[in-house]
């Protein structure tokens, strides 16, 4: 796509590729109309790709990694993204609207469904994978987002499985 453009790029990275040089108005919007059709967006202000690159660090801290860090979630995207944490705070709060850790408490009780849902580990075990003080701790958080417990979450997605599987 970026011969066919005679772009001249550097590095090239999942999601991310540096352009050599400026482009002109025809090359921009060929690009950015080739990144559309693709399912892709292009994303040039350097704020919006940091805030961008913060969700993605949570994700995969979250979501991926087999344990999360030990650390402080702050020290842990300050030093994978080599950017001062209240920066980083401010630049996201400002753009969304919540904060850092709000985000990582939504993703982080996201992915206790999952693993109740897979009712390979109980929920002590999600509470140390999912780096929480306590069982007690995960339960509150959980409930206060979802509005449910973990275990009548559980029992109620167990039953619609059910039914689904006797249908």
């Amino acid at each position: 796509m970026l011969k066919e453009l005679e772009v001249q790029s550097g590095f090239v990275e999942l999601g991310e590729v540096e352009i050599k040089e400026d482009l002109t108005t025809d090359q921009y919007n060929a690009l950015r109309m080739s990144l559309l059709k693709s399912g892709l967006e292009l994303m040039d202000d350097k704020k919006a790709i940091l805030i961008e690159k913060i969700k993605n660090v949570i994700t995969n801290m979250v979501h991926y990694a087999h344990e999360l860090p030990r650390t402080k979630n702050s020290i842990y995207i300050s030093e994978k993204l080599n950017y001062d944490y209240t920066y980083l705070a401010n630049l996201f709060s400002e753009a969304t609207g919540i904060t850092i850790e709000h985000y990582i408490i939504a993703h982080k009780i996201e992915r206790a469904k999952e693993l109740l849902l897979y009712n390979e580990i109980n929920l002590t075990q999600i509470a140390y994978e999912l780096n929480y003080s306590s069982v007690a701790h995960l339960s509150n958080q959980f409930k206060k987002v979802t509005g449910l417990t973990p275990s009548f979450f559980k029992q109620l997605k167990l039953k619609r499985r059910v039914a689904l599987e006797n249908v």
